[in-house]
């Protein structure tokens, strides 16, 4: 059996770390899905999760088609460094507040299938060679790839995964307050 090539894994890793994150959230009740959560950290919700990643996708493809063009992208977005990206992650935050989760849930299949497809059209060498792609600079456009997809998407995996267990066990405690109401007027 031929060895994998580090496209077929970026592809692979992709792929499967997209499906666990759509598992996890497919294990809460469609009608739980859009419940926020108590908690400090800026992403309340799959939508905000889901959004996050679907305007990465969508800063990926902006950064990869100028590129491409020959232009220099804004890396990581127009008036942004990347030492404030708590702010554009913010910014992202605000911007995507009116979203249904449905929306999101559309939107991000959609994002992850078009950055499949743009790692496909890349041979080994071109994913993976420093400065094969000038607007890439002193990094290689694996790199930007992985950021974005595999290794986003386990992040994903851990903020939903509490989501998810957060909506889980306040089913569960109501569940039991609703058992005790009940045995208290038998």
């Amino acid at each position: 059996m031929a060895e994998q090539s580090e496209k077929e894994i970026l592809l692979m890793n992709s792929d499967q770390n997209f499906k666990r994150l759509l598992e996890i959230i497919e294990s809460v009740p469609s009608r739980k899905r859009s419940i926020s959560i108590e908690t400090p950290e800026r992403d309340k919700n799959f939508r905000d999760i889901l959004m996050h990643l679907y305007e990465w996708h969508a800063m990926l493809e902006r950064w990869y088609r100028e590129g491409m063009d020959g232009d220099t992208p804004s890396i990581p977005a127009p008036g942004y460094k990347w030492r404030n990206i708590n702010l554009l992650n913010m910014q992202i935050w605000e911007n995507y507040q009116d979203v249904t989760f449905n929306q999101a849930f559309k939107k991000l299949k959609l994002s992850h299938q078009r950055v499949m497809d743009l790692i496909k059209l890349h041979t080994d060498e071109e994913l993976m060679s420093k400065k094969y792609f000038k607007w890439t600079k002193t990094s290689n456009l694996y790199s930007y790839f992985a950021a974005n997809t595999s290794n986003h998407y386990l992040w994903a995996i851990k903020k939903c995964e509490v989501i998810a267990n957060s909506i889980i066990e306040g089913e569960e405690i109501t569940i039991k307050q609703d058992s005790l109401k009940y045995s208290r007027q038998s």
